[in-house]
């Protein structure tokens, strides 16, 4: 089953069965709110340079991205947290893809806004090979161009459903990373670049493979 088959049957089960109706008004409300802001299309995109960035994976080492860069591509996917189980989907579906990818040279990193222990969960209960680095802050998502505030609606909604944001992500701010898959070149180039408002909706991570495999074919 394809990534997009499994989130797709996620919703329907949730909407249908366990959100309220005026809860699935609001969450479809507010990602078209977010959609109009046109916010994803002045994300980075293909050709643009990737931001270099440091980031401390799970157990508190720093992670760089000029060092991994040295090796070969790298995949770099923004994750909204342990609490969205669209994003543990897809990792898991990034998870099943990891090894043809390494095949082709690349790293793997996961990024989210979550403290260390909440990535150290993620990556334990999605079974993760790569590792999550935290973006305290949410520095790096600001870079790409994909940090958002989430409407004063949509917060106590996340509150109703336990989702205390602050808390998991160690900062007050309620902001979130736009959900975005990317390949970064060796020398530092946007190669592939998906930014979706819509959390619900997910490349196949097998769309990455060509773009990998060209930037392992010599010019």
């Amino acid at each position: 089953m394809k990534l997009q088959e499994k989130l797709d049957a996620f919703k329907s089960n949730f909407e249908g069965k366990v959100a309220p109706p005026h809860i699935v008004e609001l969450f479809h409300r507010t990602t078209a709110e977010l959609i109009a802001t046109g916010q994803a299309e002045r994300a980075l995109k293909v050709g643009d340079v990737a931001p270099a960035f440091t980031l401390s994976n799970a157990e508190g080492e720093p992670v760089s991205s000029a060092s991994l860069l040295e090796r070969g591509p790298l995949v770099v996917t923004f994750y909204r947290g342990v609490w969205c189980p669209y994003c543990n989907i897809d990792l898991q579906a990034i998870e099943a893809a990891a090894n043809e990818m390494r095949a082709q040279g690349a790293s793997l990193v996961a990024i989210s806004m979550q403290t260390a222990p909440n990535s150290l969960k993620s990556q334990r209960e999605n079974k993760l090979s790569y590792p999550i680095l935290v973006d305290e802050g949410g520095e790096t998502a600001h870079a790409f161009g994909i940090r958002f505030r989430l409407q004063d609606e949509l917060i106590e909604a996340y509150r109703g459903f336990g989702v205390d944001l602050p808390v998991i992500n160690g900062e007050p701010g309620w902001t979130l990373p736009m959900p975005a898959r990317y390949v970064i070149g060796q020398d530092g180039t946007i190669a592939y670049a998906e930014v979706n408002p819509d959390y619900t909706r997910r490349p196949d991570p097998s769309e990455l493979i060509p773009t990998l495999r060209r930037l392992q074919t010599p010019a």
